[in-house]
């Protein structure tokens, strides 16, 4: 039967496909209600929204990004179904503003699969960032020895879960020594407005990479579900800068503005000194420099070629589970 609902061709083409994320983990779209229309309806609280031209809905979608009016935004809803390591989970679910349903350890099997990063991903501890790794990767001969520290207790932890489960101890006790980089489950629905939000903080530069990597295939599922509002929140969002009353003055001692131009005023400068004088601390003073820079503009483009299908995921996550082969 034809769908009186409003749906995007692009999305139809990667509804229900799964995504490869890191080594063991995935995203799917599994369902989604509405699009950029949506949000112009809802706007207006309009029923001719059929005779509205594609540049008038972006440009409102683009106002209302712009401005903050964010209600509309949240006429438009996402359902995920993802699979990620814990520690990843335990991060993402901090974001309070989704409806959850997790894979249950107490009632199904956990399958045995962990993550492992790869070696370009394995760094030292940030000088810089308490919370963060160094870009480049640590030396090799640290990797393989942590990689086969981490297998000896990944191997111990499935052996112990693995024995307890064919003791017939309650799953819900064989469970507690699983390490956190196991992978886990769930479905994820979230409405659009929320969800960039999510993105916006996770698919930063500076979000943990193994996040990050997950917000990427979402951010390209939401350039296919909306792509006015996904090109709105790239532009005001992603790759936009808020600036500090103190860096506005600071502009404003640079650029003069009238209603016809904006022009520089003659043998302007600011110092760090100047900046200094100003209130800015000098972390102040880096950050405002680094919003100044060009940002780029990234793509967030799906390979179609890696998508797979619920059944050949399921069956991975099968054989994974203690006692597939027996």
């Amino acid at each position: 039967m034809e769908t009186r609902r409003p749906t995007t061709p692009a999305a139809e083409e990667i509804l229900g496909g799964y995504f490869p994320v890191l080594d063991h983990g995935f995203v799917a779209l599994v369902d989604y209600m509405g699009n950029d229309d949506s949000v112009e309806r809802a706007a207006r609280v309009s029923y001719g929204y059929g005779t509205r031209k594609r540049s008038q809905t972006r440009g409102l979608v683009r106002y209302l990004r712009r401005h903050r009016h964010t209600t509309p935004s949240e006429m438009v809803e996402f359902k995920f179904h993802c699979c990620m390591p814990m520690f990843v989970a335990r991060q993402w679910i901090r974001h309070r503003t989704a409806s959850v349903n997790e894979y249950s350890g107490r009632y199904s099997l956990m399958p045995l699969l962990f993550y492992k990063p790869e070696l370009e991903h394995f760094a030292l501890q940030s000088a810089a960032n308490n919370q963060g790794r160094e870009d480049a990767p640590a030396p090799s001969a640290l990797y393989e020895d942590a990689i086969s520290r981490w297998e000896g207790i990944r191997r111990a932890a499935a052996d112990g879960y693995t024995w307890m489960i064919s003791e017939d101890v309650a799953r819900e006790i064989a469970r507690i020594d699983l390490p956190l980089s196991t992978y886990t489950q769930w479905y994820w629905k979230i409405d659009l407005h929320n969800l960039l939000h999510f993105l916006s903080l996770r698919a930063d530069p500076h979000a943990q990479l193994e996040i990050r990597a997950y917000a990427d295939v979402m951010a390209g599922m939401v350039k296919r579900v909306a792509p006015l509002s996904y090109e709105a929140w790239v532009d005001y969002d992603l790759t936009g800068q808020p600036f500090s009353r103190v860096e506005l003055s600071a502009l404003a001692e640079l650029v003069e503005a009238s209603e016809t131009a904006l022009a520089v005023r003659p043998g302007a400068s600011l110092s760090d000194d100047a900046l200094a004088g100003m209130g800015l601390s000098k972390r102040e003073i880096r950050e405002m420099k680094a919003k100044l820079r060009a940002p780029g503009h990234p793509d967030f483009e799906l390979d179609l070629a890696t998508m797979r299908t619920a059944e050949d995921v399921g069956r991975e996550m099968s054989e994974a589970v203690p006692g597939a082969f027996d």
